[in-house]
């Protein structure tokens, strides 16, 4: 079982998508895009480095002299400007020059900073990506969006720069634990909800091989979900438009995500973002409350909260404020028009989102 997707970047073919069971290709893929005798650095965390940085390496020295591996502490509170400056200090003691090339192997941390890195380390140099989680592979590994976390403010600092090649060996998601596993169903789910009703069924109806891990099952979620993904940052590379739809569930999960200290894991917060954001869709009108509920209720049954305690709503709602994607003094905020169609509402009023949030804060929602 093997598949590829090609996306292009500005109209042009940029990097293919090779969705694989093993890292048996890699190499071969390597030499085909022209990467034959550059020094090659894999970045990881301290959770991949031991599982698969060497059988990683092993098969990178195939078509490469010089395999070196960084390693960085695991976390998000990791994603930063102090491991990039490490990461930088490591490539200029190792003599990596602009013809060499950087490989992101692990989830949508490793791969966001190695990218930040390519970006910047002698004005941009090329990199991989090699997502190990199901949120890195239907996400952060496709559409060249990079960054690190400031002072907690998530991905405030960071620049685009497309990957070479995105390459995913799927036997690898086996080693993940179960949290991870379902966290990445946030943003799998969002796609349904956003862009494509089907697969949103399709989604509901494959539930019990998703909890199996069934083989050709988790191939065609990522596929669909790397389909979808393509599709929107193909039409608009660098958020100025279409793209921003993504977000669906950022503007409350980012906040949230901040002020719980990065307990919770991304995809988590995105659910509960998805969740208050549907609510204010029912809310307005745009969407029944029967299908409001049954998008609550389809996040239980992939093992996300739907339920938030420990916080302050109106500290949430004032976190939203210093969010990336403000556009001028409002909020771009992803609501629900229908079931599998979104778009951005600059409309959205802290008191909608408070009620929203108020929500999610009952001891048992209905």
């Amino acid at each position: 079982m093997s598949k590829d997707i090609m996306v292009h970047y500005e109209g042009n073919p940029a990097y293919s998508i090779l969705i694989e069971q093993d890292y048996n290709k890699l190499s071969g893929e390597l030499k085909k895009i022209g990467y034959e005798n550059r020094r090659i650095c894999i970045v990881c965390d301290s959770h991949v480095s031991p599982l698969y940085s060497e059988l990683v390496k092993k098969e990178l020295l195939k078509v490469s002299g010089q395999v070196s591996i960084f390693t960085f502490p695991a976390g998000e509170e990791h994603k930063n400007l102090d491991t990039v400056k490490e990461l930088y200090t490591f490539l200029i003691e190792h003599k990596f020059d602009r013809k060499d090339l950087l490989a992101a192997l692990g989830g949508g941390v490793t791969g966001d900073l190695t990218g930040y890195v390519a970006a910047t380390y002698l004005r941009g140099i090329d990199f991989i990506q090699l997502p190990t989680s199901v949120l890195a592979m239907v996400d952060s590994s496709i559409g060249g969006k990079t960054g690190v976390d400031f002072d907690s403010y998530k991905n405030m600092v960071g620049a685009f720069h497309q990957p070479k090649l995105v390459y995913m060996n799927l036997s690898v998601l086996d080693t993940l634990d179960l949290k991870q596993y379902y966290a990445g169903y946030g943003e799998i789910l969002k796609h349904g909800l956003i862009r494509d009703l089907d697969y949103y069924v399709w989604l509901l109806q494959h539930m019990a091989e998703v909890y199996t891990h069934e083989p050709e099952v988790l191939e065609e979620v990522i596929y669909q979900s790397c389909l979808i993904k393509r599709d929107v940052v193909e039409n608009d590379p660098k958020e100025k438009g279409e793209r921003a739809l993504l977000n669906f569930g950022h503007t409350l999960g980012h906040a949230i995500e901040k002020l719980k200290n990065f307990e919770l894991l991304h995809g988590e917060c995105v659910a509960l973002g998805m969740v208050a954001a549907s609510y204010i869709s029912w809310k307005r009108g745009y969407i029944e409350k029967e299908e409001f509920l049954e998008i609550r209720d389809m996040m239980v049954a992939f093992r996300l909260p739907i339920s938030l305690e420990g916080l302050e709503a109106s500290a949430i709602v004032a976190a939203t404020k210093l969010d990336k994607k403000m556009d001028g003094n409002n909020i771009k905020f992803i609501l629900l028009k229908e079931v599998g169609c979104a778009e951005i509402d600059t409309t959205v009023t802290d008191e909608e989102m408070l009620e929203a949030l108020d929500y999610l804060m009952q001891e048992l929602p209905d």
